[in-house]
């Protein structure tokens, strides 16, 4: 049948029952280039003349430049919420061009990750497992015509293969030589329950929005040390060595159990303890910021 002569609408209804575009598996971006130019139109249109029915979408292009560890949180956030076969191809690599790896990660859920491997792969390896690692051969994968660029290998490289790989132009097998099953990792604070009761972690990100300060200790730990609804908490964050905050909030539900202005505790989204004020923003009051540098501890405050 020819799609061209049918409506647009009725066209992909076809596509989508008579198993055409059923191989295809959605392709999701995410960068630390912002949308103030070019490149990630760039990058999807890259995508989009390997195959015009793959499903593109964005993770986020506002991850801070450089910023290798955000872009390995945002993965992580993020993976468990996309189904298996899920082609994900992220771009934060200030060493582009360098001898660092360029690799196609599989989880054991079942997802792939086209990174460099420069630490952007840690979490998602640590909390998903690792399947396998694939080296991107660029001879066969890479964008024809690209080969004098060295500067932009989110479009020329990682774009091109992941939407090779999303459309089933090419399977996993194809995009290169396995690797040894290890990626570069970013080393961090993991979340720990000490015997006295005090839990110890990372402040891995910012609620960005609104100032709230997440962190990795999960609920089962504030179960472990004791810290229930309506008890106080006491917490002390550090940059480093350097103590940038030492007070105490309660471990309440939601963000109105406290009077406006006031410090709480509480679950975030993924179940993970987090420290805010109520419609204020705890991070610049506190200039407290996020990254594998920053440590939180807490403990119940009349625990002893």
């Amino acid at each position: 049948m020819d799609f061209r002569r049918v409506p647009q609408a009725v066209a992909l209804a076809l596509l989508l029952t008579s198993g055409i575009a059923s191989a295809n598996q959605a392709l999701v971006f995410q960068t630390d280039f912002g949308l103030k130019d070019g490149a990630v139109s760039a990058m999807k249109g890259v995508a989009f003349g390997v195959d015009r029915t793959l499903p593109l979408y964005d993770l986020t292009h506002e991850i801070p430049a450089y910023n290798i560890w955000e872009g390995a949180y945002r993965l992580y956030q993020t993976l468990n919420y996309w189904p298996k076969g899920t082609v994900f191809v992220s771009v934060v690599d200030p060493g582009v061009g360098t001898d660092r790896q360029s690799v196609v990660l599989k989880t054991k859920s079942g997802h792939y990750i086209v990174s460099p491997d420069n630490g952007t792969l840690t979490l998602v390896a640590e909390h998903f497992g690792i399947e396998a690692v694939r080296k991107i051969d660029e001879q066969t994968n890479r964008l024809k015509g690209s080969e004098k660029s060295y500067t932009f290998h989110g479009r020329d490289v990682y774009a091109y293969t992941g939407a090779r790989l999303a459309s089933g132009s090419i399977s996993y097998e194809q995009v290169g030589p396995l690797l040894a099953a290890n990626v570069v990792q970013v080393p961090y604070q993991p979340a720990v329950a000490e015997a006295d009761g005090t839990l110890k972690g990372t402040i891995p990100i910012l609620d960005v929005q609104y100032g709230n300060v997440w962190t990795n200790i999960d609920d089962v730990l504030l179960s472990k040390a004791g810290i229930n609804k309506g008890d106080t908490a006491c917490i002390k964050i550090r940059e480093g060595a350097v103590v940038k905050y030492e007070g105490k909030a309660p471990y309440v539900s939601s963000f109105g159990d406290v009077a406006e202005g006031q410090p709480l505790v509480y679950l975030n989204s993924l179940l993970q303890v987090s420290i805010a004020l109520n419609m204020e923003s705890f991070a610049a009051q506190h200039q407290v910021s996020s990254g594998a540098n920053w440590h939180v501890s807490l403990k119940k405050c009349n625990a002893t």
